[in-house]
């Protein structure tokens, strides 16, 4: 696996595409936060409002996983992916000619759909990588496309200085954000043009039912509306964050009506759920003992991904105005200092989905990877200005690296759980990465970063007692190919083929 990673052929190639649309969706996804205080200032926004703009950016996500990871298996990660960059340019461009709290809050609510990219990729590269190698090569992916996020931090203010000639003099910050939406919208053509769904001669598996998650027993299905009933209740949480004071973007008459249509989707989601699963319900359908799994693994993983990714996304939109007003930093030297922390993604999770691989076990990785984020998040409560700051960056990238890998660790096991909906699970975990961030900064927005930090360290401990007692290991973790496929000689036939077609 890594003596090929470097080379530009056959499975290596779409796994470098793929990773850079991720790369790409990222710096979107994440251009508002370089800028927060510098658009903050500019049209004039009280700190509430721009911690609440971070929080919208986060919302729609959650949706949109879910419902990506539907259109994903129904029709494939090429076009999938490829309508998602080219819609990017139409988020972007909104941030970039708001004039308003609320333009913004539009703008950076559509921005959320663009963070659903990472779904579309991990069915993507479970195509076309084994079993035995998947924790790597989720891992690659979601590493170096995270890096978009350093991406953002890092180079989107020097975009900005650059281009301050076409703003009088000003940081040009609406230009940095509208180019991200036009490159991401140009690489969407080529991507299409580029990829291919799977290796020559594989068939694309898809769903025999559309609309919802098919699961394979009663009490699978109920945790699924479990999990379903979060997911709301973070876009309603979102709702009452708008109303409160000093936000003022819904009135409480609003707030109201924006739960009920939050009801309403329960039990439309409820409904499908159902008709779906209609057969297994009235015990019309029962499931041979290979095809069956249970969504109770899944809602653990949800668990795990509240807890890193969900933590990661709460840092990196809180990290520049935290380290801008702890050390009293400029905001361009707090924006990079803050970088490093997405920055880490290039290494910190390949290693884990490696680690995941190579230990033998993705259970106790995920439980002992959890326990490090739990520890390096309560080191970071104790941050403050009388701190040296190369040890508050060390804390910070030592909270980061664990994080990560435990995003690289959680979708090491995630493609293995049931291969032919590996896009809705991907989405239903996902989307609760997104959960974490919304409750997360919610709780920033109402307290203050020592609070946060404590939060989300508790939490990584809960979660590694839940995996160390609860998460099972899945079966054919280390196997040279997925159940009911050719095992890794005819794979290697098939890249072979793939390879003589591209040349």
């Amino acid at each position: 696996m890594l003596k090929g990673l470097f080379s530009f052929n056959g499975r290596y190639r779409i796994l470098h595409q793929t990773w850079f649309a991720f790369f790409l969706t990222f710096v979107c996804w994440f251009n508002f936060a370089p800028f927060a205080t510098t658009i903050g200032k500019e049209l004039h926004l009280a700190p509430e409002q721009v911690k609440t703009l971070g929080i919208c950016n986060l919302a729609l996500t959650i949706p949109a996983r879910i419902i990506i990871g539907m259109l994903l298996d129904r029709f494939g990660p090429r076009i999938t992916y490829s309508m998602l960059l080219i819609f990017a340019a139409v988020p972007c461009l909104a941030t970039a000619l708001s004039q308003n709290f609320h333009h913004l809050v539009i703008s950076r609510l559509l921005m959320g759909i663009v963070g659903s990219g990472f779904v579309v990729g991990i069915r993507m590269v479970a195509e076309w990588f084994p079993p035995k190698e998947i924790g790597i090569a989720q891992g690659i992916y979601g590493g170096w496309g995270n890096f978009g996020a350093f991406g953002a931090e890092f180079a989107l203010p020097t975009i900005a200085v650059a281009a301050s000639f076409l703003s009088g003099g000003a940081s040009n910050w609406r230009f940095a954000i509208a180019l991200t939406g036009i490159i991401a919208a140009i690489y969407g053509v080529i991507y299409y043009n580029s990829v291919q769904n799977t290796p020559p001669g594989k068939a694309y598996k898809r769903p025999k039912k559309n609309g919802a998650l098919e699961v394979t027993s009663v009490k699978s299905f109920w945790a699924m509306i479990l999990s379903n009933f979060g997911l709301i209740f973070a876009l309603g949480l979102l709702a009452w964050r708008l109303e409160q004071k000093n936000i003022h973007f819904l009135n409480l008459s609003q707030m109201y009506l924006v739960w009920v249509m939050l009801a309403g989707l329960f039990a439309y989601q409820t409904y499908k759920a159902w008709q779906v699963n209609k057969e297994l319900l009235t015990g019309n359908k029962t499931y041979a003992l290979s095809e069956r799994y249970q969504f109770g693994q899944v809602a653990l993983l949800e668990f795990t991904y509240v807890t890193n990714f969900g933590s990661e996304l709460a840092a990196v939109s809180m990290l520049p105005a935290f380290f801008e007003k702890t050390f009293g930093l400029e905001h361009v030297v707090a924006g990079m200092i803050a970088a490093t922390y997405p920055f880490l993604n290039l290494i910190s999770r390949p290693s884990g989905g490696l680690i995941s691989d190579k230990f033998g076990s993705r259970k106790w990785t995920m439980t002992i990877i959890s326990v490090g984020i739990g520890v390096s998040y309560l080191m970071a409560h104790f941050i403050n200005g009388s701190w040296a700051l190369p040890v508050a960056i060390a804390v910070t990238m030592l909270a980061a690296y664990f994080a990560q890998a435990g995003c690289g660790a959680t979708y090491g096991i995630v493609p293995l759980i049931k291969k032919e909906a590996t896009g809705q699970i991907a989405g239903n975990v996902g989307a609760y990465g997104n959960f974490g961030g919304v409750v997360y900064l919610t709780i920033f927005s109402l307290t203050d970063a020592p609070t946060l930090f404590t939060t989300m360290g508790v939490a990584a401990l809960i979660c590694a007692f839940m995996c160390a007692f609860f998460l099972k290991e899945p079966k054919g973790s280390f196997a040279a190919a997925y159940e009911g496929e050719v095992p890794e000689m005819g794979t290697a036939a098939n890249h072979n083929s793939g390879l003589m077609a591209e040349k």
